[in-house]
């Protein structure tokens, strides 16, 4: 038994939730997002509750069970409050900027980074070392956020790099004479 998948998943005021056949979309104040389920499990929407029942008791219907719950409480928790991740550059010299719909990265490589920023993100930098990614897929936050993280990873020894603000770099000890 799936104890994620027991669980139902209440959708607030003001958003959208809507089953057609294997598609289901969502709508709110920060969006709308559709996402195609399989068809392994079945989705039942009644008095504001969105329940997820496995179609058969194999093992892949269960496997499928929660993750299809935790998928659809992502995108109603993201259309109504959205997702952020935040990142810290820390390094002589490195520093993050947004022009228009470009990030620009320098984080010690002998030319400047720039990446697109996706359509449906927002990116602020309110300092030069701090980026904040936001957005309603959560998906979407993360791999972007883990895209930037992954153009220079905080070292251990200095600490130089891009890391998450909630993340912890264990500091080594250097070479001794």
């Amino acid at each position: 038994m799936s104890r994620v998948g027991k669980n139902q998943v209440v959708v607030p005021e003001g958003v959208n939730f809507s089953v057609d056949g294997r598609i289901l979309s969502v709508k709110g104040k920060l969006g709308e997002l559709t996402e195609e389920i399989t068809d392994l499990v079945k989705i039942e929407y009644n008095d504001n509750r969105v329940s997820v029942i496995p179609a058969n008791t194999d093992k892949d219907s269960l496997s499928q069970w929660g993750l299809v719950r935790s998928l659809i409480n992502n995108m109603v928790v993201g259309v109504e409050d959205g997702f952020t991740k935040t990142l810290e550059v820390n390094g002589v010299g490195y520093r993050a900027a947004t022009e228009g719909d470009i990030l620009q990265l320098q984080l010690g490589y002998s030319h400047d980074i720039k990446v697109a920023i996706p359509k449906e993100i927002t990116v602020k930098c309110s300092k030069p070392t701090e980026i904040v990614i936001s957005g309603a897929s959560k998906q979407k936050v993360g791999q972007f956020a883990a895209e930037i993280r992954a153009l220079r990873k905080p070292e251990p020894y200095k600490g130089k790099g891009v890391r998450y603000s909630d993340e912890y770099v264990r500091q080594k000890e250097g070479k001794k004479k």
